[in-house]
């Protein structure tokens, strides 16, 4: 009965105009943004995120950002399958088979596929969500100071396990990520540190321009100079809506991938990404015909699509929850709750009942409106790939810099963008994920404030760590993954210098 009264006090507050609004607001620029490569919904998110702090109260900004996040994934479904150019990284594996239902003259097919698949795992991921975040706040009440670190440690860790790349320096981003989350003046002693005598330093740096930075002038740079080359699959689209027969053979594909993107999208690091090429390597060992996956089977768009979108909407359980990032965007939902002064954690349930469930409910209202939206403008997401570079670049840059000035109306932030995004340029040509950098920058003060509580506690006793089991197995759980991840690091790396 709670959990039908929780659901009807979301569905009255994503229902409020300016909530709709702004969730429709969300899912066209989210779709828009996974139309055009190189511009992602980490660094759109982090451009709008201190807009938001000026024109939207905290419900409206968070159920926007939402609908960035999640509508990116359709959008990217639509220009991997008529241009075999996918916009975001988790629409990589539909530009394999869909592209090739396009060349086939199954276009259409392959979008109604895409998109009722999307739906129906946005549907049941949005479900779980309710279901399952009054059960994890509740546990989350029973953590302590000891407990919140160890689980911090163990977020920090996966994160650097999942990483793509060098592990040494995916670890090496999250310390630094650290290290950047304490500049600033110390609350217990009132010392400023790291702040090198300028005041604009002593309440540290903002998160959003940090992320505007590294992710918006960085990704802005790194795209101008690839200029991509577009090529655009002008033929025809047939019927949108999938056959009896077609709809048969994608349901289990679209179950399973929403199976995998459920449980993907809650773990730290996941998300849809993964949920996607899961999915695909899942389908393609379970077909009986394995050989058609790469020139247009229906399987190989249902289940990736289905993942993607799954695990793009179960990251926000931990968020939501426990207060823990699972991947970078989750990272930003935090800043944004932060700047709004909502301390994230499992009391946003109880102190904010109407962003909680209001958050939840806008999720599936904004499936619905993405569904509407992505069939009939079709025409339109493909031909915005035709706008120049000349024309987009500016365009952005003129949103990093207000959004980078908005937050404090400063300009010491515009400034302190210019050596940030080099370093951000420099970060990719040395192919250093920025994003362990913001998982660290993020949860470095919470990472800070829960050790020293748990220290005051234990009077100074570091055993403290070791005695709570609950605490203990996270910290074993964080230790095991990053042997079992460093052991062949070192093994490759040793192996290498003998043979030179």
């Amino acid at each position: 009965m709670d959990l039908l009264s929780n659901i009807a006090l979301g569905l009255s507050t994503a229902f409020q105009l300016q909530n709709l609004l702004f969730c429709f607001l969300g899912v066209l620029l989210g779709t828009a943004i996974g139309v055009l490569p190189g511009l992602g919904p980490l660094a759109t998110i982090a451009m709008l995120l201190p807009l938001t702090f000026k024109v939207a109260s905290p419900d409206a900004a968070l159920i926007m950002l939402a609908g960035i996040y999640y509508g990116a994934q359709y959008g990217g479904s639509t220009t991997a399958i008529l241009v075999n150019l996918p916009g975001e990284p988790s629409s990589i594996v539909t530009a394999l088979d869909g592209y090739q239902m396009a060349r086939k003259g199954r276009a259409g097919t392959a979008l109604g596929i895409a998109a009722l698949s999307s739906f129906f795992a946005g549907t049941v991921a949005t479900v779980l969500i309710a279901v399952a975040a009054a059960p994890l706040a509740s546990l989350a009440f029973e953590f302590g100071p000891a407990e919140y670190f160890s689980l911090m440690v163990l977020g920090l860790i996966a994160a650097v396990v999942l990483a793509q790349g060098s592990v040494l320096k995916a670890l090496a981003m999250v310390v630094l990520g650290l290290l950047i989350g304490m500049i600033g003046t110390d609350v217990n002693s009132g010392v400023a540190r790291f702040s090198f005598g300028l005041p604009q330093l002593y309440d540290g740096l903002e998160i959003a321009v940090i992320a505007i930075a590294v992710f918006g002038f960085a990704e802005l740079i790194s795209a101008i100079e690839e200029r991509q080359v577009r090529s655009t699959f002008n033929a025809g689209i047939d019927r949108v809506l999938p056959s009896r027969a077609e709809l048969r053979e994608a349901a289990a594909p679209a179950m399973r991938g929403t199976l995998f993107g459920s449980i993907l999208g809650v773990l730290p690091g996941g998300g849809a990404t993964l949920s996607s090429f899961t999915s695909y390597a899942v389908e393609k060992k379970l077909s009986k015909t394995p050989e058609q996956f790469g020139k247009g089977a229906l399987a190989g768009v249902a289940g990736p699509e289905a993942a993607n979108n799954a695990g793009a909407q179960t990251s926000f359980i931990p968020m939501l929850t426990l207060g823990l990032p699972s991947n970078p965007i989750m990272a930003l939902m935090i800043a944004a709750l932060m700047i709004h002064g909502i301390q994230p954690g499992p009391q946003v349930m109880t102190s904010n009942p109407t962003l909680f469930w209001g958050l939840i409910a806008s999720m599936w209202l904004g499936n619905v409106m993405l569904v509407v939206l992505n069939l009939p403008l079709i025409g339109l997401w493909v031909r915005m790939l035709a706008i120049p570079p000349r024309i987009l670049a500016p365009a952005i840059l003129m949103f990093c810099i207000i959004g980078a000035y908005s937050m404090d109306n400063s300009t010491f932030d515009i400034w302190m963008t210019i050596p940030l995004a080099a370093l951000g340029y420099l970060w990719r040509k040395l192919d250093c994920e920025a994003a362990p950098l913001l998982l660290g920058i993020v949860l470095g003060p919470l990472l800070e404030e829960h050790l020293r509580r748990a220290m005051i506690l234990s009077r100074g006793s570091w055993k403290i760590f070791v005695q709570e089991p609950l605490s203990c197995g996270l910290l074993a759980t964080a230790a095991v993954l990053l042997v079992l991840v460093a052991v062949p690091a070192i093994r490759s790396q040793r192996e290498r210098a003998f043979a030179e």
